[in-house]
């Protein structure tokens, strides 16, 4: 079992409450989000394994039994084109939960009209497969969001 934790510090608010159809009617995959404290903070690896996809408002970690973890920081923050993101670790890099993936802003995406909310999504999982899901309520970096069987 793969245990996802928290990326962000912020309140857990479920993926249905995500402002981006994608990801609220869970086409990228079942999981969770956060709406994150506004303040500048290190989203965090929310699993253990290898960073397979990295980008400065998105990232996915693949553990060992080879589940990834899809983390985006924001809605429609690609449009940024990385400006508010600082990258601290690479593509092909091994992390260990709670290790510092990107600095960033919230409030400064909220003051530039997107959505800091955060994704976190079990990529080629089953809704079935995930358990003990965090859709309400605060959290802190590194709190677990949902079990992966």
């Amino acid at each position: 079992m793969t245990t996802v934790t928290s990326p962000v510090a912020g309140r857990s608010i479920g993926l249905a409450a995500v402002p981006d159809p994608v990801f609220s009617g869970a086409m990228v995959g079942p999981g969770t989000a956060v709406d994150p404290v506004r303040e500048p903070s290190v989203a965090v690896a929310p699993v253990d394994g290898i960073i397979v996809s990295l980008h400065p408002h998105a990232f996915v970690v693949v553990d060992d039994e080879g589940h990834g973890v899809l983390t985006h920081l924001g809605i429609d923050t690609v449009q940024f084109n990385g400006e508010g993101f600082e990258l601290l670790v690479s593509k092909g890099d091994t992390v260990r939960r709670g290790d510092p993936v990107v600095r960033w802003d919230p409030a400064q995406v909220e003051a530039a009209g997107k959505s800091p909310v955060c994704p976190v999504v079990a990529l080629e999982a089953t809704a079935e497969s995930l358990s003990d899901i965090s859709d309400s309520g605060d959290v802190a970096a590194g709190a677990l969001l949902f079990s992966w069987t």
